[in-house]
């Protein structure tokens, strides 16, 4: 599985946001610079952001960007599905939606498993959790056995 960069930078950007928030808006260039995203692809991004609802936008001197809703409320899930839809698709499709024969068939359950954990995961962590290094146990719990499957 393959996260895109769009949804690498937008959640880099958020999370940034989310640690920059009492300090008021922060500028696209600013963002960008803190997090190593080029400027242009970012402004994509937090429009897309913006129109999910999850980004605010000022314009003016003292203008820029702020998370719309408490970080603890938005979750990397909202996240990914701002800039990149729906979080596990195959060949365009959701699981749920496809149909298998025969010795495929019980593929079916594996793409709509994976859908399920991907959801698990990216629905459990919010921005809070990123910038305060604290992520949930359940989260956490899975990372222990990275190391078996990182050649995989």
């Amino acid at each position: 599985m393959r996260i895109s960069a769009r949804a690498d930078y937008a959640v880099r950007a958020a999370a940034e946001l989310a640690a920059t928030d009492h300090d008021g808006p922060v500028r696209a260039e600013a963002l960008a610079r803190a997090q190593d995203i080029p400027h242009r692809f970012l402004e994509g991004i937090l429009s897309d952001l913006r129109r999910d609802g999850l980004v605010t936008s000022h314009r003016g001197a003292g203008g820029g960007y702020r998370l719309a809703r408490a970080a603890d409320a938005i979750t990397i899930a909202d996240v990914v599905r701002a800039v990149d839809g729906p979080l596990v698709f195959v060949r365009g499709n959701r699981p749920s939606d496809l149909e298998f024969q025969g010795p495929a068939a019980p593929l079916l359950h594996v793409w709509v498993a994976l859908r399920a954990n991907v959801r698990a995961v990216l629905e459990a962590v919010s921005l809070a959790d990123l910038v305060s290094g604290t992520l949930p146990d359940d989260v956490r719990a899975l990372t222990q056995g990275e190391s078996a499957w990182a050649n995989s």
